[in-house]
């Protein structure tokens, strides 16, 4: 039985001066598809950490700490979900990678909708896992994070002990709402770094009111149209509702939507060789989008409705 292979080093670079954590492992750059894994919020680049390994065998894989999170700096800075976009628009770049296929994790779905926005000519394919921005509703552990006296209240939660109490009370919730638990326990124990407390302040007050969520990707959704997006959710999910992978059917009817049994928030880590088996299928059965300015700025003038024929868009 062969042993469990060592997980890749975590690499640095700095950019705009400050220093950015990720793992590069896998196929050589422009050897195979390049897969981009944005994690979530208060979570890292070890949340693929189940994955990476067999990922590695046939692609090109980066896995980055967004700023605020994991060993990437957390200074004081744009935290919103363009802002990280950006950030791994210029990642990227320093590394030499073109385009990817971008793979993001609930708010990590939020910013890979934002980078396949703002960067279409980089995006080959879109794939989404329990991703915020497709209604307000929202778990009131995030929504707390909002509020006045959240540092306080985090600094209370990490004192010595309070791990393990926190960790007893929420073992006498209801079992489908205790899935998650690890991840919970583990993201909250991270908040003893006030970087991180900080940053993750600042992200949840730039998406999130005291309505829930307020950055939405309905109102551009059709614009997926333009190229492949997978939608997966775990059926289990007491962060963000399961119900939202029907609105993105809705929003995106080319779209694949998949709702995996017996997963909660984390369908990725709850099981991994069959998160892997979709994705490689997905990759395998998509081509690349082959970004057309034409195309997008129809796509744009239309709103998704049938377009024009091309020449009268272009003579206009």
């Amino acid at each position: 039985m062969g042993s469990t292979p060592a997980p890749p080093t975590t690499e640095f670079v700095t950019i705009h001066g400050h220093r950015r954590a990720y793992v590069l492992a896998g196929r050589k750059p422009g050897t195979a598809p390049v897969l981009l894994l944005l994690h979530g919020l208060a979570c890292d680049h070890h949340d693929w950490d189940p994955l990476i390994p067999e990922l590695a065998e046939r692609y090109t894989v980066l896995a980055p700490d967004f700023l605020g999170h994991g060993e990437s700096d957390k200074p004081r800075g744009d935290y919103s979900p363009g802002g990280y976009a950006n950030g791994m628009r210029d990642l990227l770049t320093v590394l030499g990678i073109d385009k990817v296929t971008v793979v993001g994790h609930s708010f990590g779905g939020a910013v890979a909708m934002q980078f396949a926005y703002q960067f279409p000519e980089r995006t080959e394919r879109l794939v989404l896992v329990d991703p915020g921005g497709l209604g307000p509703e929202v778990t009131w552990l995030i929504r707390a994070l909002s509020l006045p006296g959240y540092d306080l209240g985090l600094r209370l939660l990490t004192l010595p002990g309070a791990r393990q109490l926190n960790t007893a009370v929420l073992r006498r919730l209801p079992s489908a709402q205790t899935r998650d638990l690890g991840d919970v326990a583990r993201i909250l124990d991270s908040f003893k770094d006030p970087g991180k407390r900080y940053a993750v302040h600042k992200l949840v007050l730039g998406v999130i009111d005291w309505r829930g969520q307020n950055v939405s990707m309905r109102d551009r959704a059709y614009l997926t149209e333009a190229m492949p997006l997978c939608v997966v959710w775990g059926a289990e999910d007491q962060v963000l509702p399961v119900a939202h992978a029907d609105v993105a059917a809705a929003l995106a009817p080319k779209a694949r939507v998949v709702v995996m049994a017996d997963a909660g928030h984390f369908p990725h880590k709850d099981h991994p060789a069959a998160f892997a088996e979709l994705l490689h299928d997905f990759i395998a059965s998509t081509r690349p989008a082959a970004y057309s300015r034409a195309r997008w700025r129809r796509l744009l003038q239309t709103g998704g409705a049938v377009p024009p024929p091309l020449e009268a868009v272009d003579s206009a």
